[in-house]
């Protein structure tokens, strides 16, 4: 969605993830999702007098993984008690860090080349979870609330962007990457249904060049598909107050993805309403370099690395191929097209049947080894299977399992003799004199008739490309 003329978007996104560990942040209770309701916790995540708490090893190493991902700075760290009231923070304040965070001044780079500052990715605790029923499901007009309070003390990394987002676009691609990256990394799963990866959108316009505008912040927000028509919307209302002649007023706004709207939920806070204080019952944190060192040698290669070591396999590669690169790192299936290519797969081939084939599969991956996928890619490459054989012993594999010979047998899939071959094409010849004269004098399109049509004589047996070079044979031959 493009602004009225002369009008800008300046975007920033607060992204907090779920940090993949066993126990919560400063207590032993397991961080786990789905389970019944107030069954993980104890007296220091409940916040009862005199529980202390003790910090998570495991988060601070995810932590301080996410940070060199993106390119920050790590450096010790304090703790401050953040304190407002809200019935699902049960010690009402939020234990985070404020001005010496873990992480700060990185960047993150998106597929298009473009780059977006990262401010600061910090660690806090999770706050526990409400649920109001009846009425819009919202607090206003709820009759009833129920609170859970499995998810209060489960670790938390808020990654902040500086305000270089200039699109909703951008925003989906950047928050795509990150999600990306919070996989690789071993930091979070990623899962936007279960809030582990959560995003508020900072939005505010301007004239092109002119300083920033006032921001309102849209909170909450838990797909790719909501945070583009929220920040399309709260941009497209912004300009048009100001447009006629009103203000637009710092606030935090809640999004209601079914009536594709923001609405005011509470004018936004500075941070001395939050009355920020050190943490009294925890120390500095500051992790050695021996400790930052390992935790950087460990990281796994990133997307971008990813996409690059696939791109370079190919020669003079398209945009459509480019895109299929980015899908197959987007779903973890690049290590099987480079597989296939170490075997002699062509580049191309293990790149199309990957992101379609594998990718359309309802299971997944888990009946198909690397070893399976190739070898089924060099039979059809060799002429043994036609495309559309290959791409069904790859679906029946990926379904049930199996050895691509053997399924390719079962299913009737020998390979035609050539002498075969030869005889069938020159029956269709004959039977089809107009069309064999027409692609004689030139008429290329009309390979693929015959293509068909033997094809359809063989039952699908029979290898198109075999078939192509019998009829510029037969054609160079006339």
């Amino acid at each position: 969605m493009a602004l009225p003329d002369g009008w800008e978007m300046v975007i920033g996104l607060e992204v907090h993830t779920e940090l993949k560990t066993a126990t919560k942040l400063f207590c032993g209770c397991a961080n786990m999702f789905g389970d019944e309701p107030n069954t993980n916790i104890c007296p220091v995540c409940l916040g009862l007098p005199g529980a202390l708490p003790v910090l998570n090893e495991r988060a601070v190493e995810l932590a301080m993984a996410l940070g060199f991902a993106l390119h920050c700075t790590v450096a010790p760290s304090t703790f401050h008690r953040k304190n407002y009231f809200y019935p699902d923070m049960p010690k009402d304040f939020q234990i985070s860090q404020y001005d010496l965070p873990i992480n700060s001044n990185g960047y993150l780079d998106l597929p298009d080349g473009s780059r977006v500052g990262i401010e600061r990715a910090h660690l806090e605790e999770d706050t526990g979870k409400s649920t109001h029923l009846g009425g819009s499901g919202r607090l206003q007009g709820a009759d009833r609330s129920l609170i859970d309070y499995n998810r209060s003390g489960v670790p938390l990394v808020e990654i902040v962007s500086a305000p270089d987002i200039r699109s909703a676009a951008q925003a989906r691609a950047y928050a795509a990457e990150l999600r990306g990256i919070l996989i690789a990394t071993g930091a979070s799963d990623g899962r936007m249904e279960e809030g582990s990866m959560r995003m508020d959108a900072n939005v505010s316009v301007r004239k092109s060049g002119a300083p920033y505008g006032t921001r309102c912040e849209i909170k909450n927000l838990n797909s790719l598909r909501s945070l583009v028509r929220a920040i399309e919307y709260e941009a497209l209302r912004q300009v048009e107050l100001l447009e006629d002649g009103g203000v637009v007023r710092q606030e935090t706004r809640h999004w209601d993805e079914n009536l594709g709207e923001t609405s005011t939920l509470r004018v936004k806070e500075e941070a001395e309403d939050y009355r920020y204080f050190r943490e009294p019952d925890l120390v500095d944190l500051a992790p050695s370099d021996e400790w930052q060192s390992r935790v950087r040698a460990a990281l796994p290669p990133m997307p971008a690395e990813r996409r690059t070591t696939l791109a370079a396999k190919l020669s003079d590669p398209t945009e459509q191929q480019l895109d299929a690169v980015t899908l197959a790192v987007d779903l973890d299936l690049d290590a099987y097209v480079l597989f296939a290519y170490a075997k002699g797969v062509e580049m191309p081939l293990a790149l199309n049947r990957a992101t379609n084939e594998l990718a359309a599969s309802e299971v997944g991956v888990v009946n198909l080894s690397p070893e399976n996928f190739a070898e089924t890619l060099l039979m059809e490459q060799r002429g043994e299977l036609s495309a559309t054989q290959a791409k069904t012993v790859l679906s029946d594999i990926l379904a049930n399992g199996g050895e691509p010979k053997a399924v390719a047998a079962a299913k009737g899939f020998e390979q035609l003799s050539e002498d075969s071959l030869v005889a069938t094409v020159t029956g269709l010849i004959e039977a089809h004199a107009d069309e064999w004269g027409r692609y004689r004098d030139g008429d290329d399109k009309l390979a693929q008739f015959f293509i068909g049509q033997v094809m359809k004589a063989t039952k699908g047996q029979a290898n198109g490309k075999a078939v192509i070079e019998i009829l510029v044979q037969r054609r160079a031959g006339s």
